[in-house]
């Protein structure tokens, strides 16, 4: 199976208009996109909390929160994010995709629209 990997702009909700480009891989089994603690404090995000994840292996970690600002393809969206220590892997998650409007075509790899039902 392939990896689709996508290069999106990152900010801070307060200070919107100072970004920075990472290049993130698209995990559609995650559910909060991962950013490196790096980035993160470039951009003056701070975290609101901590919260416990599982690993595929079944390892237990725990990880600072926080809110960022995402920008892909035109289109602009919230989203909490877990904020990486050295050695996780930056990635995008679901909840980041979705507030984008994507979702990951499994068969092909890639971002589609996603089609945003309000009901």
């Amino acid at each position: 199976m392939g990896m689709t990997f996508i290069e999106v702009e990152i900010a801070n909700p307060a200070t919107p208009q100072k970004r920075e480009k990472v290049e993130l891989l698209v995990d559609s089994g995650a559910q909060y996109s991962l950013i490196p603690a790096p980035l993160v404090k470039r951009l003056g995000i701070k975290p609101y909390d901590r919260q416990v994840f599982f690993l595929a292996n079944g390892e237990r970690v725990e990880r600072k929160i926080a809110s960022a600002e995402f920008f892909f393809q035109g289109k602009r969206g919230p989203s909490k994010i877990v904020i990486g220590q050295r050695g996780d892997s930056a990635l995008m998650g679901i909840v980041t995709l979705e507030s984008l409007g994507f979702a990951l075509d499994p068969m092909r790899r890639e971002l589609k629209p996603l089609k945003m039902l309000l009901a």
